[in-house]
């Protein structure tokens, strides 16, 4: 018998709860940047378009297996999906619902840390007096492992523990009494502090505070529509990546919190809470708060080629010495505002993370929440140690690429044709509108069934077969070279040895050779990870055959 017995506290906690989920890191450094990369106020259309026909049905798909497979007991995607197909394959399929988060989790509670800690800088007035360079070189020094001011050995490693610690305990104290409360104080707070900085964006003048833009500058830089863009393939597969990044599906975290809700409960209208609520604070404050403060100081030239290099070096490199720009008192404070709904969007993502692994050990070997709880602290300590230790050999970014973004594309693309082909649509429909509030339109039943799947199936084919540049036109015509950013190419880390192959300095040759070395070092880890796990399903199957489950 399972010692899995927990369940909500209220619907209030558990929306909250999956908009946590959704609500993470990317709402607010990864979207404004893929905004202005992919035609600005037009990206808003193919966003929103994919929103509607992938991450809507996606949601309602996740949410209907949770709940499904929490009525026969089962917590974690391999006895969840295992429920609805007809192979005994299917339950190694699910097997990415719990690796996934385990190696997300690895990477992203270190990224995590480093919010927590730009608090504690942003309360003792680490940035007051450095230029912008100073705090970039902050942030080197940081990931490098370098010496802190706050005095404490090896700080990353510090914050990162730190982080891991707070995360199991709270994950140790269950449903309701941990992961709801924290959605009950994280959420508000976030909107909270994003409101503010958001109001702070929309009302830069030029000429205050070392101003040289208005607000409306850096708005219409992110938000005028570029429409040439919007016929093109590269744009809509950066808006549909986007939504997986924005609504963590394809995880295996909100089948998980699904199986938890009573067998009549409402999940239509609760996915949908969850979702426009994840669109409110991505759209709304996300939109308001990186690009515009920083082109109101920085320009739009600097912003323009700060955004090549992705959210993260805009978030700790440069937003603390702009605040600071607001006078001391109030750069402090709109540091720990920043560094604050930061956090809080990533804990109570990386809580999601630990309760598919959660679930599985009490489902499956009769481990009780605490025991459960700290052994993922445990796993992901071990596991996320090299992306701290290794971060400017690239273990960090690997991490991300493999478990962040191809594996949520795979596991979706099985998962909805599982759902509305195998399941079937009549008994998945059907598991939608139970107990729901609202009148799910029926055209999703045609969405569902065939435009989701093959969206997805365009996602991965055009991530798989990337051409040079994301020129589509030019691949199409019959010149179809793969760009480095394609999964074959990033396979045969076509990249690296380019650089390899172009490097003359001896320090930049020895560093791209250890990179090769710890990037090939770090995806078998990966594999190795997801073997493990494949292994212990097929112990859980087998234990299941001698008790008579099955």
């Amino acid at each position: 018998m399972s010692a899995n017995k927990e369940s909500w506290g209220s619907r209030m906690g558990l929306i909250l709860a999956m908009a946590g989920n959704a609500v993470g890191l990317g709402n607010f450094l990864r979207f404004p940047v893929q905004a202005v990369q992919n035609g600005g106020g037009a990206f808003i259309i193919p966003y929103l378009v994919c929103f509607l026909v992938m991450g809507i049905p996606l949601l309602w798909i996740e949410w209907s297996m949770g709940r499904f497979g929490g009525k026969s007991g089962h917590h974690s995607t391999p006895f969840i999906v295992d429920t609805m197909g007809k192979s005994r394959l299917w339950k190694y399929i699910g097997v990415f619902g719990i690796w996934t988060n385990i190696a997300v989790a690895s990477y992203y509670c270190y990224l995590e840390s480093w919010t927590m800690s730009y608090v504690f800088h942003s309360v003792i007035g680490t940035f007051s007096g450095l230029d912008q360079e100073g705090v970039s070189n902050f942030f080197n020094e940081y990931v490098s492992l370098g010496i802190s001011t706050l005095g404490i050995p090896y700080e990353p490693i510090f914050f990162f523990v730190l982080c891991l610690l707070l995360n199991t305990w709270i994950l140790s104290q269950g449903l309701a009494s941990g992961v709801e409360r924290v959605a009950k104080i994280g959420m508000p707070l976030l909107i909270l502090f994003g409101a503010f900085l958001a109001y702070k964006g929309f009302t830069i003048t030029a000429g205050e505070n070392g101003a040289i833009n208005d607000s409306s500058v850096g708005l219409n830089f992110l938000w005028t529509p570029n429409f040439d863009q919007l016929w093109s393939p590269s744009v809509w597969l950066a808006a549909a990546g986007q939504i997986f990044f924005t609504l963590s599906v394809g995880m295996g975290t909100v089948q998980c919190y699904a199986s938890y809700v009573r067998s009549k409960d409402d999940i239509a209208l609760n996915a949908m809470s969850a979702g426009w609520m994840n669109e409110f604070v991505e759209v709304v404050l996300g939109g308001a708060i990186l690009i515009p403060i920083s082109i109101g100081y920085l320009g739009i030239d600097r912003v323009t080629e700060l955004v090549q290099h992705g959210g993260l070096g805009l978030a700790f490199r440069t937003m603390p010495y702009l605040f600071y720009q607001w006078g001391d008192v109030l750069g402090a404070v709109a540091g720990v505002m920043w560094f604050g709904l930061l956090f809080f969007a990533g804990i109570t993502s990386s809580l999601a993370m630990g309760t598919p692994w959660i679930g599985f050990l009490q489902d499956e070997f009769n481990w009780k929440r605490k025991p459960a709880a700290w052994s993922f602290g445990i796993f992901v300590l071990v596991l996320g140690m090299p992306t701290v230790l290794f971060f400017e050999y690239g273990v960090f970014d690997e991490y991300d690429y493999w478990a962040g973004t191809v594996s949520l594309v795979v596991f979706a693309l099985f998962e909805s044709i599982l759902f509305a082909w195998i399941f079937g649509m009549n008994k998945g429909w059907r598991e939608i509108i139970s107990g729901s509030d609202i009148k799910v339109p029926g055209i999703y039943r045609f969405i569902i069934k065939f435009v989701t799947p093959l969206l997805l199936l365009w996602v991965f084919l055009g991530s798989l077969f990337t051409p040079k540049g994301g020129d589509w036109a030019a691949a199409f015509s019959g010149s179809w070279e793969l760009d480095d950013s394609s999964i074959i190419k990033k396979i045969m880390n076509s990249g690296l040895k380019e650089q390899l192959a172009a490097a003359t300095d001896a320090a930049q040759i020895e560093h791209l050779q250890d990179t090769m070395f710890f990037v090939n070092a770090s995806r078998i880890l990966l594999l190795l990870v997801w073997l493990g796990l494949a292994l212990l399903v097929y112990m859980a199957y087998k234990k299941r055959v001698r008790e008579g489950r099955i």
